[in-house]
């Protein structure tokens, strides 16, 4: 569930708690989290709604004046239910936190190592991704993915598990290296050749 910029704005600020949705089946549920730009929501209720269910409240709760300017800007589609979801501004991504955190302890660098060995075993991908990252920050993933001869989509998921360990940033376009990549980068010396 994507939110713009100014809707962002206005749940860090408390002023938007409910969003609507058309989906297919819903993308989120009652009493799981969901990470934004903004923080981390908790999901307090999912709903299946008709348009014609939603009230002033809910238009201002959702950042909109009245619940006609609300439904010009629903966008439904065939076989799509339409969805009230309740949230409310948990804290912050705890990501953010963790990619600030440049010092890295001989027993965090081990833990960092042995978490991209388990992600390597398959193939290794993650120091040269990281490597190619630290090297051509803000570069588009489909460039990334190129330059590495992998698809743009499977690299998205895996820049994501990285994104994880707060070792990656997402940027408008494409990403750079966190504080705390950067030092693992650093400290796994030859490591991070394979």
């Amino acid at each position: 569930m994507l939110f713009k910029k100014a809707v962002l704005d206005r749940i860090a600020a408390g002023r938007v708690t409910v969003a609507f949705r058309y989906w297919r089946r819903p993308t989120v549920r009652a009493g799981g989290r969901l990470r934004t730009a903004v923080g981390e929501l908790a999901i307090d209720s999912v709903e299946r709604v008709e348009e014609t269910d939603i009230g002033p409240a809910d238009a201002r709760a959702a950042g909109y004046g009245t619940p006609d300017a609300l439904r010009r800007d629903l966008t439904g589609g065939e076989g799509r239910q339409l969805y009230r979801i309740a949230f409310h501004l948990e804290g912050p991504d705890e990501r953010m936190a963790l990619r600030d955190m440049a010092d890295l302890p001989d027993g965090e660098l081990e833990t960092l190592r042995s978490h991209l060995r388990r992600m390597d075993r398959r193939a290794p991908w993650t120091h040269a991704t990281l490597r190619l990252i630290a090297q051509r920050p803000a570069t588009a993933a489909a460039i990334l993915a190129d330059t590495l001869g992998r698809d743009r989509l499977a690299l998205k998921r895996d820049i994501r598990k990285l994104k994880e360990l707060g070792l990656t940033e997402s940027l408008d376009v494409g990403y750079r290296l966190s504080p705390r990549g950067e030092a693992y980068l650093s400290l796994a010396g030859e490591d991070a050749t394979e």
